[in-house]
């Protein structure tokens, strides 16, 4: 057993529960896989409240992924394939993801392999921004390929 004005020792769990009396404190059992157990005479509902701090401050600096998407039609031209690539450029220098997907509507599903070859051309051309997470993939009437931002050193 430790804890504040406690020698440190091993106790049996009755005079554990009856020192944690006395100092109007809660027994805690803090790692019970370790030969003996060890607990700790502490106020629980503090120790609660802390464990909650410390997760809250962990999710709070934990870094957030932001997914920008940008759709493409199977017969997209020159012009505005530029145009969208200048802001895949954009999202991958600010650290976001990007989703870019052929949406088939109608009878363009036909098109299959345009909406393939544009996107690897789309991902081919972000080469030095960001790396390819998911290749061109088929999913209902959607074919999306996913690009992460490159890691700055």
């Amino acid at each position: 057993m430790v804890g504040e004005n406690i020698e440190v020792g091993i106790y049996s769990i009755n005079e554990a529960l009856k020192m944690a009396e006395e100092e109007g404190l809660d027994l805690v059992e803090i790692s019970p896989k370790a030969d003996p157990p060890v607990c700790k005479i502490i106020d629980y509902s503090k120790f609660k409240y802390e464990q909650k701090k410390k997760q809250k401050e962990i999710k709070a600096k934990a870094q957030k992924t932001v997914v920008k998407e940008i759709r493409f039609g199977p017969n997209t031209d020159d012009h505005d394939f530029n145009f969208k690539l200048k802001h895949a450029i954009k999202f991958l220098s600010e650290g976001a993801k990007v989703r870019a997907y052929v949406h088939f509507y109608g009878r363009t599903i036909v098109f299959k392999e345009r909406g393939e070859i544009l996107l690897l051309k789309f991902a081919q051309a972000l080469e030095e921004y960001g790396k390819v997470e998911q290749l061109p993939k088929l999913e209902r009437k959607r074919m999306y390929v996913i690009i992460a931002p490159k890691v700055k050193k």
